[in-house]
């Protein structure tokens, strides 16, 4: 995310607004065609109806949008991926409008459904085809000069000023730097020239300059001898920004925390934010509680039949790590022989990964445990971890604690998300997956988080489920 991140956040903004209209103009325009076709069936929807059916498609639509991507793409000029995003966008939008149609029993014709997304497809792709001039009058509406300047003239000031040179599109205008001492160039020369001045001269330069920021690019122990500077700046109202790289190699999100009266800059290497945190919590404890009470006559049927063709507990437990290591009791309806533990030292020059064990076809599954295990019904009493919050529905899958101790100090950090039901790897490959390719995908899952790819990953894990994909 850049700097100046919030432009493009107005733009998609933007974007989505004229995704609603055109697709209530497409709506619109299918509605009112439908009498001159000869469609199989006549219909007429009442007003309320109508506004139902209306709102519930611009929302798919703009939910498709944000969640294939279609929104950080709309300055393309490439004709293939625009036909490719509204291609996806109005074919899946269609089919969830179809089973919208059928569960409220709508009965509406299948011609006006195929004409309502022929139009859709028609005006978004023409729109997104002159998108990218759209995006050149977002550009210069919010390229009001910004004119910024940095204090320093080392390599991060420098770095940072080539930066603000690309951000010229957006309005930023690049000053001049600052710096101490007497023996400094006159000028930097970048893509353009920059006067040097001596930070001494900065009450000078707020007097009779526009300057709308300061950025501070100084070495770390220097910034408490700038105590004065800051305080100038404060007092004459004007924003200050300090580039707090000064660890180069950690790539934690980096944010500023109070407690109590006492300032904490924060590097974070997992979520952090609190509210989203605490949807997702709200949704895995609303899914886990619905899925236990509609699942609890077949787990009960399950818990027969496991009894009935093997010796041992239905239920499996095992001590799993969860979030920051903590330890918690794992549940699964057992798939194995009942002395598995026991039986698995004889079987370890048949395990295919480094860390976890796993073997194609293990020997010591039942046959009712090996149709469990296909269809990943084995792992219907985790929602009761869910529920519990010792799990989520998406995270890193749990990990025993013997696993754990074996980590590479840098796979450690897939326990710092709480673990789920399914995972990033899990609609990947599965278990044709090696080890470190998990591991990867874990961090790739926890670097790019949000609730929009925790519902993706959801849905994609149904067609794996219900197809038996990828399990062993």
């Amino acid at each position: 995310m850049t700097l100046y991140s919030r432009h493009h956040r107005k733009a998609r903004i933007l974007f989505g607004v004229s995704d609603v209209a055109l697709t209530a103009l497409a709506f619109e325009a299918a509605y009112l065609t439908r009498v001159y076709l000869p469609l199989e069936k006549n219909f007429e929807l009442s007003v309320p109806l109508k506004a139902l059916l209306l709102g519930f498609t611009t929302l798919i639509w703009v939910l498709l949008g944000y969640w294939l991507g279609v929104y950080e793409r709309l300055d393309s000029s490439r004709l293939r991926t625009i036909v490719r995003d509204a291609t996806r966008q109005c074919g899946i939008g269609g089919i969830a409008v179809i089973l919208f149609e059928y569960t409220l029993r709508l009965d509406l014709s299948r011609g006006f459904l195929a004409l309502f997304v022929a139009f859709s497809w028609v005006l978004l792709l023409l729109f997104r085809w002159r998108a990218g001039k759209v995006v050149g009058i977002i550009r210069k509406e919010f390229a009001a000069p910004h004119h910024v300047v940095v204090v320093g003239i080392g390599e991060r000031a420098l770095r940072l000023g080539r930066m603000l040179e690309d951000s010229g599109d957006y309005g930023i205008r690049l000053l001049g730097f600052l710096a101490e001492g007497g023996d400094v160039p006159s000028e930097v020369v970048l893509k353009g020239s920059y006067r040097v001045y001596s930070l001494e001269r900065l009450p000078v330069l707020l007097r009779e300059n526009v300057i709308d920021e300061i950025l501070f690019a100084v070495d770390s122990e220097r910034l408490a001898a700038l105590e004065d500077v800051f305080l100038l700046c404060d007092e004459e109202g004007v924003r200050t920004r300090v580039a707090v790289d000064f660890f180069p190699h950690v790539n934690s999100e980096v944010y500023l925390d109070r407690y109590g009266e006492t300032p904490l800059l924060t590097f974070a290497a997992a979520p952090h934010d609190e509210v989203r945190l605490v949807v997702k919590r709200v949704v895995d404890v609303v899914v886990a509680g619905t899925m236990l009470v509609l699942l609890a006559p077949v787990m009960a049927l399950i818990v027969v039949l496991i009894r009935a063709t093997s010796r041992g507990p239905a239920i499996f437990r095992q001590v799993r790590c969860g979030l920051n290591g903590r330890r918690f009791v794992f549940y699964k309806f057992r798939s194995m022989v009942q002395n598995a533990e026991e039986l698995k030292a004889g079987l370890a020059h048949l395990n295919t990964k480094d860390v976890v064990f796993k073997i194609p076809d293990d020997p010591r599954m039942t046959g009712v445990g090996r149709w469990l295990r296909k269809f990943s019904i084995d792992e219907w009493p985790q929602l009761w971890n869910v529920l519990r919050g010792d799990m989520s529905l998406v995270g890193p899958r749990p990990a025993v604690p013997e696993e754990v101790e074996r980590y590479q100090r840098w796979q450690r950090r897939r326990l710092r998300m709480r673990p789920g039901l399914t995972c990033l790897w899990a609609v990947e490959g599965r278990d044709r997956l090696d080890f470190e390719t998990w591991m990867k995908m874990d961090m790739e899952y926890i670097d790019n988080w949000s609730l929009v790819l925790d519902g993706k990953i959801l849905l994609l894990t149904i067609p794996y489920v219900l197809l038996g994909k990828g399990a062993h």
